[in-house]
């Protein structure tokens, strides 16, 4: 039988983790200021995340929806600036684009609000201005967003939007590029955090994902840390025994002690890899004679079976198959069952 896990969304944590403003203020200093309090956290304000808009062009019309994680308003001097947070746990080959689109759109937004008052208030002096819908005073502000990069796997995808085109030689000079502020968690060690929630969950995270359990024992020692990080970190690291220990430690009104849930998860570790070499083993020897699109069709379907919480007896007799040839089967497909059919058949064929 699979194990029922709770109905975490990673996505919904990481927004409200950052919706704290001396949280999101100190990210913003850390990686534009070298740590410099240049953000203060009392001048920050909520903003709709939502910058969908329509778009129209000679007759053509479209509405384009775009909502950012998280976004805030800062109070700077006299003005502001509109400061938003992409989180992304997986690379994504067109996210300077996407971070030009959301940041255009943020500005489209402002533009059309503008628009509207005049319009309204039917203010405007000269012909251009009403043409423009825009008089010549008017300033959009400016609009500033980082992307967090939470994967496991180095960033291999592109830092600007030059990075995604192909341009011939004479025309790169004058190509305009768009500036894209990616934070990669895996190589965060230069950011100079000062708030201590962020400090723990780069950290942390960090350390789990290069397998430095010893590091964690050595700064954190005996630290208790909240159950709202110690599930922040699960959700990066995607540690379902840390999302499951801060769920129970929450529901106790407690705090999580990182070096004893982390023991459990480094002996799980190796609880796993000594039963991969196993598992390689057994399926070598009982899967011979059975070619590869055969047995990965039957990973197909006992993956079906699975996921409809069908146990391994039931599985056997609806698909009439010997139990020595299944079981391997099974337990490679349970081993795996948070990824993907195609992820899974994958794995099996480098094996």
């Amino acid at each position: 039988m699979t194990k029922v896990k709770n109905k975490i969304t990673p996505d919904t944590i990481l927004k409200n983790f950052w919706k704290d403003n001396k949280r999101f203020a100190d990210l913003f200093n850390a990686c534009f200021f070298d740590g410099n309090p240049k953000l203060n956290p009392d001048d920050l304000t909520e903003v709709d995340t939502d910058v969908s808009s329509l778009l129209q062009f000679h007759g053509y019309a479209e509405t384009v929806k775009r909502i950012v994680d998280v976004v805030k308003k800062s109070a700077y001097g006299v003005d502001f600036v509109i400061l938003g947070i992409e989180n992304q746990s997986k690379i994504h080959y067109a996210m300077p684009l996407r971070h030009m689109l959301g940041d255009a759109f943020s500005y489209l937004k402002e533009y059309n609000e503008i628009a509207k008052k005049h319009k309204k208030e039917k203010d405007y002096t000269a012909t251009d201005e009403f043409l423009s819908r825009m008089k010549k005073t008017d300033r959009l502000h400016s609009v500033l967003t980082i992307c967090i990069y939470y994967g496991e796997n180095p960033w291999d995808g592109p830092h600007s939007l030059i990075d995604m085109l192909e341009i011939p030689d004479a025309f790169k000079p004058l190509i305009s590029d768009y500036k894209f502020n990616l934070i990669e968690l895996r190589k965060s060690e230069y950011l100079k955090f000062h708030n201590d929630d962020v400090n723990t969950i780069f950290n942390i995270s960090r350390f789990i994902f290069d397998e430095k359990y010893d590091k964690i024992t050595d700064i954190y020692k005996e630290k208790n840390i909240s159950s709202e990080l110690a599930m922040v970190i699960g959700c990066i690291t995607e540690s379902q025994k840390l999302i499951n220990d801060a769920i129970k430690s929450e529901q106790k009104g407690g705090t999580v002690n990182m070096c004893k849930a982390l023991e459990k998860l480094e002996e799980k570790g190796r609880m796993e890899g000594r039963l991969e070499g196993r598992l390689e083993g057994r399926l070598e020897g009982r899967l011979e004679g059975r070619s590869q699109g055969e047995s990965c069709g039957f990973i197909k379907l006992i993956l079906k079976k699975v996921k409809k919480q069908k146990s391994f007896n039931q599985i056997v007799e609806e698909l009439d198959l010997d139990a020595d040839f299944a079981k391997p089967l099974y337990d490679f497909v349970l081993k795996h069952i948070d990824l993907s059919e195609t992820d899974i058949i994958q794995k099996y064929l480098e094996m």
